[in-house]
């Protein structure tokens, strides 16, 4: 076989820089190195070659070509001609038995094959590459392979280890170079004809698959009469060239992390990485929380296919448990993941920046208020929360004035003294909007330092705080109510359980607990009256000491809230929030207002019912949706009073910071 006189032109090798942006799948693995690579042109920005062929040179060949009848086959054969074969509209006229073929085995896959016979009206029996027999449909035909008759399909693997000397794919590049300045367009054989010398079956075919599988240099257009091969412009060939280079980068680097995970999940698992290690190189961080979206079902467009590359790469299915059991298995996820942490974005750590400004809040900020806190350290004060609580936000105090009523204080820790409004731990926290309370863990609304710390009420210390004090009637109706910034000095400390054995003890020095439950009753008395709803249940809770182990430690109790020292805690936090909701009404004062319309069930319909939590349930699932309204009080029929603004919780809950916030700059 006699080279072209392009290649006789070319005095040394075309660049191997092409080759590495080639896209094509190879038919099968070469068995030697090319045999020939043909160069033309200078060196260029697209990999270069280092001499270029006379403007004449490619025109005549083309001219000369262009000028003759083209066929598909040798004469011998007597089939139809090139135009009608290559232009991919094949029929049954088109084809016979013993031709070889190229037919689209399905997106991923062309084969080579040969006609076997006719199959119905259309379709034909063939016999591919891979010995097997199928039929196929004229559409699926995408090149036939001019000059050969009555092909052996045994000799199909022969024909393609020839095949593989010739498909040097930096000849694409060095003939675009050439075509793409003179805007030429060519056929397959013409192709064939300049690259290799000839266009005999062996080397038309070689250009087709160069061309066909092409992504970078050449597009396929299409012609009245065939298909021919257009040349990209420069720009969309550096465009491709750039996007060619980022797939490699990134499938080399979804290698190095696919080699990474499987490392880590061979170790045993007290060996495993810790999590942070995952998220120190930002390639690899990318990747892990492409797949922590995945495990989720909360992951953008690009997540998901690039979580399911990696699945895919690691012999996994695309599901979002084989996610889930892959991080747990690499160590990055604890077995008993909380995946609703996730899911809700809900931000379980703080970053550098809000961690310092709360450590410049705990070195000592002044108090501004401080000239115009009451002094209420005297006072007899008991703090009543849950066995493990970490944020103590709200205590109380009691005494029985001369005229025989009851007068309480319901004193509420003042974080508003240290958070500047729109400063980053107010943003932080309003981002946050709660508190998250789980078995397994505390997620605090402020850093913990804060919120556990400065910011609780804490016992036996001076505590700066908001004190609402309430003076009832007999009935339970508010008769007076004032707000004032204090200063108190918790004297208890007591879970509900211990406040319970305090009340039954009904012990003399502590009359003034004794004092506390008697206002509970009679405002609770005073509430029903006015249609309020026993909304008490009992319910269930749950602690885990050790979550991150394999076998956590589950406590399991559960929570009567009819138990007399919560339903003491309950009135009086409900009496607070009614007189803050009467002050801003008084003086005019926006607030976050908080109301629930009444029931259009009667109460009495569910009077068969036992009293307690049967019927406690039976009124909770008939209530409507909650109000809001900032401007005035909106009637709240659950509880049976005029107004309520949620204010006990401000250490915990935005809602009561925001109306700390407005009495503060009242």
């Amino acid at each position: 076989m006699g080279l072209s006189p392009m290649a006789a032109r070319a005095a040394c090798g075309c660049s191997s820089a092409a080759l590495a942006f080639f896209g094509s799948r190879p038919l099968r693995r070469a068995g030697r190195r090319p045999a020939a690579a043909f160069a033309w042109g200078q060196s260029s920005p697209y990999g270069g070659c280092r001499s270029r062929l006379a403007h004449s040179l490619v025109d005549s060949v083309l001219d000369e070509l262009r000028s003759r009848r083209r066929v598909r086959v040798s004469a011998k054969i007597g089939l139809q001609g090139t135009k009608e074969l290559s232009d991919n509209k094949i029929d049954k006229r088109a084809l016979q038995k013993g031709l070889l073929l190229e037919f689209q085995k399905d997106s991923q896959r062309s084969l080579l094959a040969v006609v076997e016979r006719p199959d119905g009206k259309k379709n034909w029996m063939v016999t591919d590459q891979n010995g097997i027999l199928s039929s196929i449909k004229p559409q699926q035909v995408t090149y036939v392979v001019p000059g050969v008759m009555n092909f052996d399909a045994s000799r199909i693997d022969e024909f393609l280890e020839k095949a593989q000397d010739l498909l040097d794919p930096t000849v694409l590049e060095c003939a675009w170079m050439e075509l793409s300045e003179k805007d030429k367009s060519i056929m397959v054989e013409e192709f064939a004809e300049i690259v290799y010398g000839n266009k005999e079956s062996l080397e038309s075919y070689c250009a087709h698959f160069l061309l066909s599988r092409d992504i970078v240099y050449f597009v396929k257009v299409e012609s009245r009469d065939c298909s021919m091969y257009q040349p990209r412009s420069p720009p969309q060939v550096e465009e491709l060239l750039r996007r060619k280079r980022a797939k490699e980068e990134a499938e080399k680097e979804l290698e190095e992390f696919v080699h990474l995970v499987k490392s880590a999940k061979a170790l045993p698992m007290e060996s495993k990485p810790p999590k942070s290690s995952w998220l120190l190189d930002e390639k690899v961080r990318q990747k892990i929380e492409a797949l922590q979206a995945y495990a989720v079902d909360a992951c953008d467009d690009e997540q998901r296919r690039l979580a399911g590359n990696i699945l895919k790469a690691m012999g996994f299915t695309r599901t979002s448990s084989a996610a889930l059991k892959l991080l747990i298995n690499v160590g990055y996820f604890p077995a008993h993941v909380n995946l609703d942490l996730f899911k809700y974005d809900v931000r379980t750590m703080y970053t550098e920046e809000v961690l310092s400004a709360a450590e410049e809040l705990l070195v000592g900020r002044p108090d501004s208020d401080m000239h115009i806190r009451k002094d209420l350290s005297t006072l007899k004060v008991y703090a009543i929360d849950v066995d493990e609580a970490d944020e103590l936000d709200d205590a109380l105090s009691a005494i029985r004035l001369p005229d025989g009523r009851i007068k309480v204080w319901i004193h509420v820790a003042d974080p508003t003294c240290m958070i500047k409004p729109r400063g980053i731990i107010d943003r932080e926290a309003m981002h946050r909007g709660t508190s998250i309370f789980l078995p397994t863990a505390t997620f605090p609304m402020f850093p913990e330092r804060l919120a556990m710390n400065v910011m609780s009420l804490q016992q036996g210390k001076q505590c700066k705080s908001v004190s609402v004090s309430v003076t009832l009637h007999p009935d339970g109706s508010i008769a007076e109510y004032t707000l004032e910034n204090s200063v108190i000095k918790p004297t208890y400390m007591l879970t509900y359980e211990s406040a319970t054995e305090l009340l039954y003890m009904s012990l003399e020095e502590e009359e003034e607990l004794r004092i506390l439950q008697e206002a509970s009753s009679i405002c609770a008395q005073w509430r029903r009256s006015q249609g309020s709803i026993d909304t008490a249940m009992i319910e269930p809770r749950i602690k885990v000491s050790n979550p991150d182990d394999p076998e956590p430690n589950i406590n399991l109790y559960v929570e009567d809230q009819a138990n007399p020292a919560m339903q003491l805690v309950s009135e009086m936090m409900v009496l607070c929030g009614e007189a803050v909701a009467a002050f801003g009404a008084d003086n005019n004062l926006p607030l976050p207002y908080r109301g629930h319309p009444q029931c259009n069930t009667a109460v009495s319909a569910f009077s068969h019912l036992p009293d307690g939590p049967a019927r406690s349930f039976a009124n909770i699932s008939v209530l409507r949706a909650a109000e809001m309204d900032f401007q005035k009080p909106v009637p709240h029929g659950i509880l049976g009073i005029p107004g309520y603004v949620q204010f006990t919780s401000p250490i915990r809950r935005y809602v009561d910071l925001l109306a700390h916030y407005q009495l503060h700059c009242r």
